[in-house]
This record gives C-alpha cells, structure tokens and sequence, in this order.
C-alpha cells in the first residue's frame, strides 16, 4: 500500500484543533461523534477528521478510544468497580467492545489487568463512594449520561438548585 502524502495542517487551524482534543479530554465519557467534534472545532467533519490526523497523527475517533481506554485503567487500577462500571463509566455502549479495545491496546483483559495490579496490593477507593459524592454515574444509577451543554460543561457540573427560605 503505497504512503499517503499529507499536507502541512495551517497554524490558525491547530488552535481549533487543540480545542476539540481539549473537548475530548474533558468529556470522554460523553456520547461524541465526528460531527459533533467537529463543531467544536469550527469545521466540516471530514476537513477536520483528515486535519486533525494529520497534526496528531491518529483519527479523531481513535484518539477518543485511546482515552477512554487510559481512564478505564486508572479506573481498574485504582476504583473498586466491576468492569461494566468502568465500561459505561468512560464512555463505551458495549462491553463487548470496550474488553476487545482494551485487549488491542493493552494487550490483555480488563479483567486480567485489575487482577495483575491488585496483586501489587494498591489500595482501591470503594465504588459506592464515588458514586455518592457523583465523581461518577455510568448511567446505571441515576439511568442518564452526563449530557454536554452547548457551553461544552457536562449537565453533572451545573449545581443543583437549593429549596427552602
């Protein structure tokens, strides 16, 4: 297969690129598509998915893949949450392909990971904490996903208005 050739990403074009990877970093968990990052970033989402592989070196899609994947370890390494919870936890609609990413980019299990790191004897922060103080929600307790606000903040991070006098 012959190497495609790739032309130089335009300097103005890299500020809106970082703001969509910045988007990314922000809202992994979030049900985002090229379409919708590609509004953050200002352009079509073909000129930015071929932009933005062009300036990092890896797609869109697949950059949010590999996020998702590097928060589920920190995740298994250091929650005590089943491999579901950390699934919906980040992102992914399907355990089956969450596990199956996870092994391509690891190279073993998530279940396989948890258990080689739990063997080190690291102490693990208890699930139900987390979901109590909100730091997570994998759409299981409350049945929604932290939806994103056309200010870019998740619907998680507004306050919840106070009753009373």
């Amino acid at each position: 297969m012959p190497a495609t050739r790739t032309r130089p990403v335009a300097q103005d074009l890299l500020v809106h690129l970082r703001r969509a990877r910045d988007h990314m970093d922000r809202h992994y968990a979030a049900a985002l598509d090229l379409a919708a990052l590609a509004s953050v970033a200002g352009v079509s989402k073909y000129h930015f998915a071929r932009c933005f592989e062009a300036a990092y070196g890896e797609t869109p899609i697949r950059y949010l893949t590999r996020r998702r994947i590097e928060r589920a370890q920190d995740l298994l390494r250091s929650a005590n949450l089943t491999v579901t919870e950390v699934c919906t936890a980040v992102g992914f609609a399907s355990l089956g392909s969450f596990s199956s990413r996870f092994r391509e980019l690891v190279g073993e299990s998530p279940s396989e990971y948890r258990a080689r790191w739990a063997a080190r004897g690291g102490a693990h922060v208890p699930g139900c904490w987390l979901f109590m103080k909100g730091v997570l929600d994998p759409g299981g307790i409350t049945g929604t996903r932290p939806a994103i606000a056309q200010s870019g903040r998740s619907a998680r991070s507004e306050r919840p208005a106070t009753v009373g006098p």
